[in-house]
């Protein structure tokens, strides 16, 4: 039985890799570690990933290359972050986990 209730956290910690769907595991499973811990990094990551479509709003600089590289650099991590997640890991993402371990929620 414990086996089935880790593979629903590691379920809903991936989610917390998908925009605001960080809110899921932050609000359904404020009692496990494990998913608040990838549930601050996607709250993070979602930040970084506002701040960079905001700067992407500058003309020719943010149009094509900070909002491409900013953009692609969101989606590498949020991949490493879902990987870590499936596998059961708490990895912390690169740049953005030092930042997600300043939240307390």
């Amino acid at each position: 039985m414990a086996k089935k209730n880790a593979g629903d956290d590691h379920i809903i910690a991936c989610l917390s890799y998908l925009g605001i769907l960080f809110l899921i595991p932050l609000l359904a499973k404020k009692d496990s570690k494990f998913c608040m811990f990838h549930a601050k990094q996607g709250l993070a990551l979602f930040i970084v990933s506002i701040i960079i479509s905001f700067l992407g709003m500058i003309p020719l600089l943010g149009w094509f290359i900070i909002l491409p590289l900013g953009m692609l650099f969101v989606l590498i991590l949020a991949i490493w972050g879902i990987v870590a997640a499936l596998q059961g890991k708490e990895t912390k993402l690169p740049l953005i986990g030092s930042l997600a371990e300043k939240f307390d929620l």
